[in-house]
Protein backbone atom coordinates (compact mmCIF):
# COMPACT_ATOMS: atom_id res chain seq x y z
CA UNK A 1 0.00 0.00 0.00
CA UNK A 2 0.92 3.56 -0.89
CA UNK A 3 1.07 5.33 2.54
CA UNK A 4 0.52 9.63 2.51
CA UNK A 5 1.11 12.07 5.48
CA UNK A 6 -2.34 12.35 7.27
CA UNK A 7 -3.95 15.93 5.63
CA UNK A 8 -4.31 18.72 7.94
CA UNK A 9 -7.64 18.83 7.12
CA UNK A 10 -8.76 15.21 8.29
CA UNK A 11 -11.23 15.27 11.03
CA UNK A 12 -10.14 13.49 14.58
CA UNK A 13 -11.30 10.39 15.52
CA UNK A 14 -12.15 11.30 19.67
CA UNK A 15 -14.34 9.46 22.18
CA UNK A 16 -17.79 10.27 22.36
CA UNK A 17 -18.87 8.94 26.13
CA UNK A 18 -22.41 9.98 25.06
CA UNK A 19 -23.27 7.61 22.19
CA UNK A 20 -26.04 5.61 23.17
CA UNK A 21 -25.21 1.73 23.76
CA UNK A 22 -21.45 2.07 24.94
CA UNK A 23 -22.57 2.46 29.06
CA UNK A 24 -25.39 2.16 30.93
CA UNK A 25 -26.57 3.49 34.42
CA UNK A 26 -25.94 1.20 37.40
CA UNK A 27 -27.41 1.71 40.81
CA UNK A 28 -25.52 0.76 43.58
CA UNK A 29 -24.48 1.65 47.33
CA UNK A 30 -21.00 3.11 48.13
CA UNK A 31 -19.14 3.15 51.53
CA UNK A 32 -21.26 4.96 53.49
CA UNK A 33 -24.32 2.50 52.60
CA UNK A 34 -25.89 5.72 50.38
CA UNK A 35 -27.35 4.94 47.13
CA UNK A 36 -25.75 5.86 44.09
CA UNK A 37 -25.75 6.01 40.37
CA UNK A 38 -23.04 4.99 38.47
CA UNK A 39 -22.33 4.37 34.61
CA UNK A 40 -20.40 1.56 33.27
CA UNK A 41 -19.12 0.62 29.77
CA UNK A 42 -21.21 -2.26 28.20
CA UNK A 43 -19.27 -5.47 26.77
CA UNK A 44 -20.57 -7.21 23.62
CA UNK A 45 -19.69 -9.49 21.73
CA UNK A 46 -18.28 -9.04 17.89
CA UNK A 47 -17.66 -12.23 15.73
CA UNK A 48 -15.06 -11.85 12.92
CA UNK A 49 -15.37 -13.21 9.94
CA UNK A 50 -12.40 -13.15 6.69
CA UNK A 51 -14.21 -14.43 3.60
CA UNK A 52 -16.47 -17.70 4.46
CA UNK A 53 -13.87 -18.43 7.74
CA UNK A 54 -14.54 -17.43 11.54
CA UNK A 55 -11.52 -15.85 13.18
CA UNK A 56 -12.69 -14.84 16.03
CA UNK A 57 -15.46 -13.65 18.41
CA UNK A 58 -14.16 -10.49 20.71
CA UNK A 59 -15.61 -8.96 23.43
CA UNK A 60 -15.61 -4.95 22.94
CA UNK A 61 -18.22 -1.70 23.32
CA UNK A 62 -18.26 -2.43 19.62
CA UNK A 63 -18.42 1.09 18.69
CA UNK A 64 -15.93 0.82 15.38
CA UNK A 65 -16.27 -3.04 14.24
CA UNK A 66 -14.99 -2.32 10.69
CA UNK A 67 -11.67 -0.58 12.05
CA UNK A 68 -11.36 -3.32 14.71
CA UNK A 69 -12.34 -6.09 12.17
CA UNK A 70 -9.29 -4.78 9.72
CA UNK A 71 -6.64 -3.51 12.35
CA UNK A 72 -6.98 -7.49 14.27
CA UNK A 73 -6.69 -8.82 10.54
CA UNK A 74 -3.35 -6.47 10.25
CA UNK A 75 -2.37 -6.84 13.29
CA UNK A 76 -2.48 -10.78 13.27
CA UNK A 77 -0.81 -11.02 9.64
CA UNK A 78 -4.12 -12.07 8.17
CA UNK A 79 -4.17 -8.87 5.84
CA UNK A 80 -1.36 -7.60 4.48
CA UNK A 81 -1.02 -3.85 3.94
CA UNK A 82 -1.03 -4.44 0.08
CA UNK A 83 -4.08 -7.01 -0.10
CA UNK A 84 -7.23 -5.82 -1.44
CA UNK A 85 -10.18 -5.54 0.66
CA UNK A 86 -13.43 -5.49 -1.77
CA UNK A 87 -15.63 -4.78 1.79
CA UNK A 88 -16.21 -4.75 4.88
CA UNK A 89 -20.22 -5.61 6.21
CA UNK A 90 -21.53 -5.69 9.54
CA UNK A 91 -24.70 -6.76 10.79
CA UNK A 92 -25.70 -5.66 14.33
CA UNK A 93 -28.47 -7.51 15.06
CA UNK A 94 -26.25 -10.71 14.67
CA UNK A 95 -23.05 -8.70 15.84
CA UNK A 96 -21.22 -10.36 12.89
CA UNK A 97 -18.46 -8.43 10.72
CA UNK A 98 -17.39 -10.28 7.71
CA UNK A 99 -13.50 -8.85 5.75
CA UNK A 100 -13.58 -9.92 2.33
CA UNK A 101 -10.40 -9.98 -0.03
CA UNK A 102 -9.92 -10.28 -3.09
CA UNK A 103 -7.38 -12.79 -2.67
CA UNK A 104 -8.42 -16.28 -1.38
CA UNK A 105 -7.57 -17.22 2.52
CA UNK A 106 -7.16 -19.98 4.45
CA UNK A 107 -5.74 -19.97 8.07
CA UNK A 108 -7.17 -22.99 9.55
CA UNK A 109 -3.66 -23.93 10.39
CA UNK A 110 -2.68 -20.52 11.75
CA UNK A 111 -5.63 -20.58 14.22
CA UNK A 112 -4.59 -23.90 15.61
CA UNK A 113 -1.38 -22.02 16.95
CA UNK A 114 -3.01 -19.30 18.70
CA UNK A 115 -2.09 -18.39 22.51
CA UNK A 116 -3.40 -16.81 24.86
CA UNK A 117 -1.82 -13.15 25.93
CA UNK A 118 -1.93 -10.60 29.00
CA UNK A 119 -4.28 -8.30 27.28
CA UNK A 120 -7.46 -8.15 28.78
CA UNK A 121 -10.58 -9.36 27.42
CA UNK A 122 -8.84 -12.76 25.94
CA UNK A 123 -6.55 -11.05 23.31
CA UNK A 124 -4.99 -13.97 21.38
CA UNK A 125 -1.70 -13.78 19.53
CA UNK A 126 -0.56 -16.33 16.54
CA UNK A 127 1.94 -17.93 16.18
CA UNK A 128 4.16 -16.68 13.46
CA UNK A 129 3.80 -12.94 15.02
CA UNK A 130 7.36 -13.27 16.35
CA UNK A 131 8.74 -14.48 12.82
CA UNK A 132 6.39 -11.26 11.50
CA UNK A 133 8.86 -8.80 13.34
CA UNK A 134 11.84 -9.98 11.73
CA UNK A 135 13.67 -7.35 9.40
CA UNK A 136 11.41 -4.51 10.23
CA UNK A 137 13.26 -1.47 10.45
CA UNK A 138 11.75 0.98 12.24
CA UNK A 139 11.77 4.65 10.80
CA UNK A 140 14.66 7.29 12.22
CA UNK A 141 11.78 9.98 14.06
CA UNK A 142 12.38 11.95 17.06
CA UNK A 143 10.46 12.08 20.16
CA UNK A 144 10.46 15.73 21.87
CA UNK A 145 9.79 16.30 26.22
CA UNK A 146 7.94 19.01 25.03
CA UNK A 147 5.72 16.97 22.99
CA UNK A 148 4.96 13.87 26.07
CA UNK A 149 4.25 16.91 28.50
CA UNK A 150 1.72 18.24 26.51
CA UNK A 151 0.60 15.15 25.05
CA UNK A 152 -0.24 13.51 28.29
CA UNK A 153 -2.31 16.33 29.48
CA UNK A 154 -4.42 16.55 26.64
CA UNK A 155 -4.84 13.43 26.39
CA UNK A 156 -5.54 12.84 30.18
CA UNK A 157 -8.60 15.89 29.94
CA UNK A 158 -9.94 14.62 26.97
CA UNK A 159 -13.60 13.67 27.54
CA UNK A 160 -13.86 9.83 27.25
CA UNK A 161 -15.37 6.68 28.47
CA UNK A 162 -12.84 6.40 30.49
CA UNK A 163 -13.57 9.46 32.48
CA UNK A 164 -17.32 9.08 32.24
CA UNK A 165 -17.34 5.09 33.28
CA UNK A 166 -14.32 3.89 34.26
CA UNK A 167 -13.14 0.53 33.20
CA UNK A 168 -11.70 0.70 29.49
CA UNK A 169 -8.17 1.65 28.27
CA UNK A 170 -7.37 3.57 25.51
CA UNK A 171 -5.08 3.96 22.63
CA UNK A 172 -3.99 7.30 20.89
CA UNK A 173 -1.95 7.61 17.61
CA UNK A 174 -0.55 10.64 17.91
CA UNK A 175 1.81 12.97 15.72
CA UNK A 176 4.11 15.70 17.04
CA UNK A 177 2.24 17.19 20.58
CA UNK A 178 -1.62 16.38 18.54
CA UNK A 179 -3.38 13.58 18.75
CA UNK A 180 -5.02 12.28 16.19
CA UNK A 181 -7.33 8.76 16.36
CA UNK A 182 -8.32 8.32 19.95
CA UNK A 183 -10.08 4.70 20.52
CA UNK A 184 -10.97 3.07 23.54
CA UNK A 185 -12.28 -0.11 24.63
CA UNK A 186 -12.55 -3.23 27.10
CA UNK A 187 -9.14 -4.58 26.31
CA UNK A 188 -6.15 -2.31 25.22
CA UNK A 189 -5.14 -5.02 22.22
CA UNK A 190 -8.95 -4.18 20.79
CA UNK A 191 -7.84 -0.37 21.11
CA UNK A 192 -4.45 -0.65 19.17
CA UNK A 193 -6.47 -2.80 16.54
CA UNK A 194 -9.35 -0.17 15.64
CA UNK A 195 -6.33 2.07 15.20
CA UNK A 196 -4.47 -0.10 12.90
CA UNK A 197 -7.40 -0.25 10.96
CA UNK A 198 -8.06 3.50 10.80
CA UNK A 199 -4.55 3.95 9.26
CA UNK A 200 -5.42 1.56 7.19
CA UNK A 201 -8.69 2.94 5.57
CA UNK A 202 -6.97 6.46 6.28
CA UNK A 203 -3.38 5.39 4.38
CA UNK A 204 -1.48 7.35 7.23
CA UNK A 205 1.98 6.84 6.89
CA UNK A 206 3.21 5.38 10.52
CA UNK A 207 6.76 7.09 10.26
CA UNK A 208 6.03 10.90 12.21
CA UNK A 209 3.73 8.86 14.90
CA UNK A 210 3.40 8.23 18.56
CA UNK A 211 1.48 5.18 19.43
CA UNK A 212 0.09 6.08 23.64
CA UNK A 213 -2.03 3.32 25.58
CA UNK A 214 -3.36 3.68 28.84
CA UNK A 215 -2.25 -0.01 29.63
CA UNK A 216 0.41 -1.88 30.48
CA UNK A 217 3.66 -2.08 27.92
CA UNK A 218 3.39 -5.25 27.06
CA UNK A 219 5.06 -8.02 24.92
CA UNK A 220 1.72 -8.09 22.53
CA UNK A 221 1.80 -3.83 22.80
CA UNK A 222 5.25 -3.89 21.44
CA UNK A 223 4.83 -6.62 18.74
CA UNK A 224 1.59 -4.70 17.35
CA UNK A 225 3.33 -1.15 17.52
CA UNK A 226 6.36 -2.77 15.65
CA UNK A 227 4.23 -4.32 12.99
CA UNK A 228 2.19 -1.25 12.53
CA UNK A 229 5.02 0.73 11.83
CA UNK A 230 5.02 2.96 14.58
CA UNK A 231 8.72 3.87 15.94
CA UNK A 232 7.62 5.27 19.44
CA UNK A 233 4.99 3.56 21.91
CA UNK A 234 4.28 5.78 25.04
CA UNK A 235 2.19 4.57 28.47
CA UNK A 236 1.59 6.06 31.84
CA UNK A 237 1.39 2.99 32.98
CA UNK A 238 4.44 0.30 33.52
CA UNK A 239 6.58 -2.15 31.44
CA UNK A 240 6.62 -6.26 31.57
CA UNK A 241 10.21 -7.71 31.07
CA UNK A 242 9.45 -9.69 27.88
CA UNK A 243 7.68 -5.92 26.33
CA UNK A 244 11.77 -4.28 26.92
CA UNK A 245 13.27 -6.62 25.41
CA UNK A 246 11.49 -7.12 22.44
CA UNK A 247 11.20 -3.31 22.03
CA UNK A 248 15.13 -3.32 22.56
CA UNK A 249 15.67 -5.43 20.11
CA UNK A 250 12.98 -3.81 17.17
CA UNK A 251 14.92 -0.35 17.96
CA UNK A 252 11.16 1.00 19.08
CA UNK A 253 11.07 3.96 21.44
CA UNK A 254 9.51 2.30 24.77
CA UNK A 255 8.88 5.59 27.35
CA UNK A 256 6.68 4.57 30.34
CA UNK A 257 5.07 5.92 33.74
CA UNK A 258 4.99 8.90 31.71
CA UNK A 259 2.90 11.40 34.10
CA UNK A 260 3.06 14.89 33.99
CA UNK A 261 7.17 15.69 32.96
CA UNK A 262 8.28 12.39 34.25
CA UNK A 263 8.60 9.09 32.14
CA UNK A 264 11.35 6.48 31.79
CA UNK A 265 12.41 5.31 28.74
CA UNK A 266 14.13 1.72 28.51
CA UNK A 267 14.65 1.35 24.82
CA UNK A 268 15.25 3.85 21.82
CA UNK A 269 16.42 6.62 23.77
CA UNK A 270 18.36 8.15 20.85
CA UNK A 271 14.85 9.26 19.47
CA UNK A 272 14.40 11.80 22.39
CA UNK A 273 14.80 14.98 22.65
CA UNK A 274 15.00 16.83 25.75
CA UNK A 275 13.55 20.49 24.98
CA UNK A 276 11.68 20.55 27.93
CA UNK A 277 13.09 23.43 31.00
CA UNK A 278 11.96 20.75 33.81
CA UNK A 279 12.47 23.31 36.40
CA UNK A 280 10.30 26.31 34.27
CA UNK A 281 7.26 23.64 33.72
CA UNK A 282 4.34 23.60 36.52
CA UNK A 283 3.56 19.85 37.34
CA UNK A 284 0.16 19.22 35.83
CA UNK A 285 -3.00 20.17 38.17
CA UNK A 286 -4.37 17.06 40.05
CA UNK A 287 -7.54 17.75 37.93
CA UNK A 288 -5.87 17.25 34.87
CA UNK A 289 -4.44 13.24 36.07
CA UNK A 290 -6.41 10.41 34.35
CA UNK A 291 -8.81 9.33 36.99
CA UNK A 292 -8.73 12.15 39.33
CA UNK A 293 -11.50 11.99 41.15
CA UNK A 294 -12.20 15.06 43.80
Amino acid sequence: MQHTTIRPDAPLVLPDPDLPLLTQAVTGVDHNGVTVDIRVPVERTLTLYLNAQEIVTMMTINDYPEYLALGYLLNQNMLKPGDVVTGVDYDDDLQVVVVRTEAGTNYEQKLRKRTLTSGCAQGTAFGDLMESMEGVVLPQAELRTSWLYHLTRTINTTPSIYLAAGSIHGCVLCRGDQPLCYMEDVGRHNAVDKIAGWMFRNDVDPADKIMYTTGRLTSEMVIKTVRMGIPVLVSRSGFTAWGVELAQKAGLTLVGRARGKRFVAVAGQERIVFDLDIEATPEAPLADRKGYRP
